[in-house]
């Protein structure tokens, strides 16, 4: 009986003694640079493309962060001065092994003198890399179904096509 109160003891000391798990450290999801869709998509003559910017933590699975696509000066899109979905990252995921990340948030959809639109639900897929590696795809969700550079008319949502980093990038990590 004594040898056994004995190992239930060194059992515990053990057990107690031993280092408790950290918290996971929190994913990463961030990048900036500008990209191109490798075609004219408004029928313009001009190849379109954006300036984009992002940084999103993942921590303990809530995201919190930032994202913004720019097409301005020399990244028309639409025969638009200007068009900019800027807004918190309020949902997604992220896998850093895959290199593959999803945000999704509200956003201001700055048209320029065509005025802007706020509130706005967007989703951005995102796949890690450099310039002709890294890529993005924007989803404006509810609004511009059907104008050019939608590639689902007819859905709702004004869903561009997938976007290669031209030059930047960006890193889940």
């Amino acid at each position: 009986m004594r040898r056994a109160l004995m190992v239930l003891a060194a059992v515990l000391v053990g057990v107690l003694a031993a280092p408790t798990a950290t918290a996971e450290r929190p994913m990463v999801v961030s990048g900036g640079g500008t990209g191109t869709f490798a075609a004219d998509l408004d029928g313009d003559g001009d190849v379109d493309g954006s300036h984009f910017g992002l940084g999103v933590v993942f921590n303990a699975g809530a995201p919190r962060g930032h994202f913004e696509c720019l097409m301005a000066g020399n990244a028309d899109i639409l025969g638009l001065p200007l068009m900019a979905v800027e807004g918190k990252v309020t949902g997604g995921s992220a896998n850093a092994v895959s290199g593959t990340a999803t945000v999704t948030g509200l956003a201001t959809v700055n048209l320029g003198s065509d005025g802007a639109f706020r509130g706005v639900l967007y989703e951005v897929r995102l796949w890690a890399g450099g310039p002709g590696a890294g890529q993005l795809q924007l989803t404006v969700i509810g609004a511009f179904d059907g104008v050019p550079g939608d590639t689902i008319p007819g859905n709702g949502n004004y869903d561009l096509p997938v976007e290669t980093v031209a030059t930047g990038q960006i890193r889940i990590h």
